[in-house]
């Protein structure tokens, strides 16, 4: 009891603490008063006010027995007794059972509090959902891809599910010397500025890192008409012209070679934005179609060092 009562505050140790001290000062004058012999009048107690004429005359105490020692026979006295046991019961109950439920004991200093909070945190949790998608799961273990997800909001990640990916799509950011951080961030910030919406599965940034902003099995916002069936790839890149540094680009190599596998797609699969919609992106594959089929063959010869 007194482990479980150290959580409380100081106002409800004081009040058990006291009721447990008038219970045991009534229980040592009971004791004191069945030793003597000859009970003296003056140290008997008083009847309780209202009571003189049910009890009329003093109260009677039954001389100790040599045997068993003696036992209390006063009814008023039993019945103190008794009602001071009852309440340290209710009294016990009543504040265990209020810290219980509102949080006494949840968020209590400690370890334990620490646990309770933390169930609370999670009961409380109102973060997106978790992918529902096997190459989502997959894609959680992979140490070189960042997960960076967006708030869900209707400019930028919908949340809405995607039922079968037929392919991916490379797409360039168009500002020039921005990281894929920034991009992200831009993103994520449309929730507040609804000026437009647009996002994209992955960016790839100019040192070749790798984050991911929306769930493999969720649409983004990219691909115009086959945002329901893709997975989309955006690619920084450090100038007007479009070319991407060398580890951007073999990090877009290594990223839509896995998740080509993961889909069971082949590089005939792999588009670009120019081939949905003929917008001048990725501005440098649409502008050089050697570099682009070049891409698509390095993605293969990658495919099949996985397999």
């Amino acid at each position: 009891m007194t482990d479980r009562l150290s959580v409380y505050n100081s106002d409800t140790v004081k009040m058990y603490d006291a009721t447990m001290r008038v219970y045991t000062t009534m229980v040592e004058d009971q004791v004191t008063d069945t030793e003597n012999e000859q009970p003296d009048k003056v140290g008997l107690p008083e009847p309780p006010a209202g009571l003189q004429n049910t009890y009329p005359g003093e109260p009677q105490y039954e001389q100790p027995d040599e045997q068993t020692g003696g036992g209390i026979k006063s009814v008023p006295f039993a019945v103190k007794v008794v009602a001071v046991a009852l309440l340290v019961v209710v009294v016990s109950f009543a504040f265990i059972w209020e810290h219980l439920n509102t949080g006494g004991l949840r968020y209590s200093a400690g370890p334990a509090g620490d646990a309770r909070r933390q169930v609370k945190e999670e009961k409380t949790d109102h973060s997106p959902p978790r992918s529902r998608s096997k190459v989502q799961d997959a894609l959680s273990e992979l140490e070189w891809v960042e997960p960076a997800f967006l708030p869900v909001n209707e400019y930028s990640r919908p949340g809405t599910l995607v039922k079968k990916i037929n392919a991916v799509v490379i797409h360039y950011i168009g500002n020039p010397g921005t990281t894929a951080a920034q991009n992200r961030n831009y993103f994520a910030n449309l929730e507040v500025t609804q000026e437009t919406s647009v996002s994209s599965n992955f960016i790839i940034g100019l040192d070749g890192e790798i984050i991911q902003c929306v769930p493999v099995d969720e649409i983004a916002y990219a691909s115009n008409n086959r945002n329901g069936d893709t997975v989309s790839v955006e690619l920084c890149h450090p100038d007007e012209t479009g070319e991407f540094t060398e580890e951007t680009y073999a990090s877009a190599v290594r990223l839509t070679a896995w998740l080509c596998g993961q889909y069971g797609l082949s590089p005939d699969n792999i588009i670009r934005h120019y081939d949905i919609t003929e917008k001048i992106c990725p501005k440098y594959f649409v502008e050089n179609e050697d570099a682009w089929e070049q891409f698509k063959n390095d993605v293969a010869a990658e495919m099949s060092t996985e397999e």
